[in-house]
Parts: C-alpha cells; sequence; structure tokens
C-alpha cells in the first residue's frame, strides 16, 4: 500500500486556482456544512509564539491543521505562519496526504473572504484599500479581483518598503495602484485588513453605506483590526457565531461593552442559502479562520492534484 501523496506549497497553488478554492467552499456551506460543528481551535503558548491545532471532518475526508505562529520571523525573513496539513479518510481515517500548511491557509482565508464579499459588495465595486503587505494581503487582492473589477488599489502598511513593493507588483499587473493611508477607506468599495495589529486601523465612522470591510488578521479576542464605530455600524457577518464570540476582539470588545447584540451577528453559511443583508449600512465580514475551511480545501486540493480515489468533500 502507498503512503501518503506530498503536496508542497507549490503543488497546492497548481491544483486550487483561487477561482476553484471560492467555488468549494460556497458549494460546502451548500450542501450543508455546519462551521459550528468544528471544535475550539486548541492554542499553546510556546516561547516564541503559538502552536494551533485545528481538527475536522465533513464527507468523506477527516483531517487536523498544525501551524506555527511566530511573530519574531518576517524580520528573519521567514514567514510568521508556518505549518502543515494532514488529510484522512473519514472511514478508516488512513493518512492520504501532507499539504503544505502555510500555502493552504493563504488561499484557504481569502477564498472564504471572497465567498463572503461576493454576497455582500455591489457588482460594480473597484476602489480597494488594502492594510498589510504580507501573504494574506497579496492573497485577498488575487481573490477579490477574481469576483469584482478591481481596477484602482491602495496599499497602507507599516513597513515602507514591503508596502512600496507590494503596490509595485499590483501595478505591474495592471492595476491603478499606490501606497495609500488610512483615510482612504472614505472613497473605498472595499478594505481588507490583513495584518497583525492588535489595535484598529482606521476610523470606522469614515466608511460610505456601501463599503465591505473583510478583517483576516487576528484569531484572539484582545485583538482588533477595526474600531466600535466599524463594528457597530455595520452589518457583521462571521464564519459562526461560536467562533467569533471565543476569539473574534474586533466582535467581543464591542459585545463587551454592550454595544453589539452578539445575535446580531449574521453566519456566513446562512448568507451563502439565502439570508438578506440590510441595505444602508456597511459590511463587514470578521474571519477568525476555522477548520472545516482548511479541510475542504484540502480535499479539493487532494482531488484536484489526481490522487482522490475515493472520499468527496
Amino acid at each position: 500500500m502507498s503512503g501518503p501523496v506530498v503536496l508542497d506549497a507549490a503543488a497546492v497553488q497548481r491544483a486550487l486556482p483561487m477561482p476553484a478554492a471560492i467555488a468549494a467552499v460556497r458549494e460546502a456551506l451548500l450542501a450543508g456544512l455546519d462551521p459550528d460543528h468544528d471544535p475550539p481551535r486548541g492554542v499553546v503558548p510556546v516561547e516564541h509564539g503559538q502552536l494551533l491545532l485545528m481538527p475536522a471532518q465533513w464527507g468523506g475526508f477527516a483531517g487536523v491543521k498544525v501551524a506555527t505562529v511566530a511573530p519574531a520571523n518576517p524580520a528573519r525573513g521567514l514567514r510568521r505562519i508556518q505549518g502543515a496539513y494532514l488529510l484522512l479518510d473519514a472511514q478508516t481515517l488512513t493518512p492520504l496526504a501532507f499539504l503544505d500548511g502555510a500555502a493552504l491557509t493563504t488561499i484557504r482565508t481569502a477564498a472564504v473572504s471572497a465567498v463572503a464579499v461576493d454576497l455582500l459588495a455591489g457588482t460594480g465595486a473597484r476602489r480597494l484599500v488594502v492594510f498589510g503587505s504580507g501573504p494574506q494581503a497579496r492573497g485577498h487582492l488575487a481573490a477579490l479581483r477574481a469576483i469584482r473589477p478591481v481596477r484602482e488599489v491602495a496599499v497602507v502598511g507599516r513597513h515602507r518598503g514591503r508596502t512600496h513593493a507590494f503596490a509595485a507588483e499590483a501595478g505591474a499587473a495592471g492595476l491603478d495602484a499606490r501606497v495609500g493611508d488610512p483615510g482612504d477607506v472614505a472613497g473605498a468599495d472595499l478594505v481588507v485588513c490583513a495584518t497583525t495589529a492588535r489595535s484598529p486601523l482606521f476610523d470606522g465612522t469614515l466608511l460610505g453605506p456601501d463599503t465591505t470591510v473583510v478583517a483576516v488578521g487576528s484569531h484572539e479576542p484582545e485583538a482588533a483590526e477595526v474600531d466600535a464605530a466599524t463594528v457597530c455600524g455595520s452589518t457583521v457577518v462571521v464564519e459562526a457565531r461560536s467562533a467569533a464570540l471565543r476569539e473574534a476582539g474586533d466582535v467581543l470588545g464591542p459585545a463587551r461593552a454592550g454595544l453589539l447584540d452578539p445575535d446580531s451577528l449574521v453566519e456566513l453559511a446562512g448568507l451563502v442559502r439565502g439570508a438578506p443583508v440590510p441595505p444602508g449600512r456597511p459590511r463587514l465580514f470578521k474571519s477568525v479562520g476555522m477548520a472545516w475551511e482548511d479541510l475542504v480545501l484540502a480535499a479539493a486540493t487532494y482531488q484536484a492534484a489526481g490522487a482522490g480515489r475515493g472520499g468527496r468533500s
């Protein structure tokens, strides 16, 4: 019997182009996947960061991601988030594949955001502000370009060199791209927050009524990339209410202060299945990242790479 297939970062990226990743997430939710079935993320503090454990099961597959978060790594020229994914047959729990965890995380986070944005943003959305200059910022630019006619991009970042480099890359890809500032959210159709910031990045009172904001940078209860004005003035969409109320500091802060009713949070699965979105106010998709997302896209990668024989995701 042959052993598990090994799919490195390049193989994951080849097998799972962004449109296919977006479709896989949407189809799983339409098929009845319940994000609330995910067990809570296991977080173990270690000397130089965190170890994360994220198991899940859906359809014909089970799996677990072991990820590491090392905040000092970017200064060393290394990824802040690394890891590996072990994909299993759900019935026998036989290992089927090992996948590069960083590549999978970058794709799945942006794909989930794109599923939400496709339901929240106007079809003509073209002006984008991106906070951040790392893999998630780049992944989200690619994902949003797959669903909306993005033409103008303002990049806002703490690191001057990386911010200018990202803006230059976007310009070379044919976009009207520049280095921006937090005030640019006032004219934006789309805003992406993909940073390690622990305090708000912009003034939420600047947002227009048709703006859609995506915040993906944190899964920690005490960190927030967006302020209470953004949260309380927007329709807030989350992957699962239970996960958001455990891990999303952006949401927990206003909720604890009595400014936000937790029952007002809109779950992504309901939105995909046809729940209406109230008009006339900004939309915020707050993502913490969940194990079901990794599983769905690990299975899709395995199948697209030609390795799948049995299970279905």
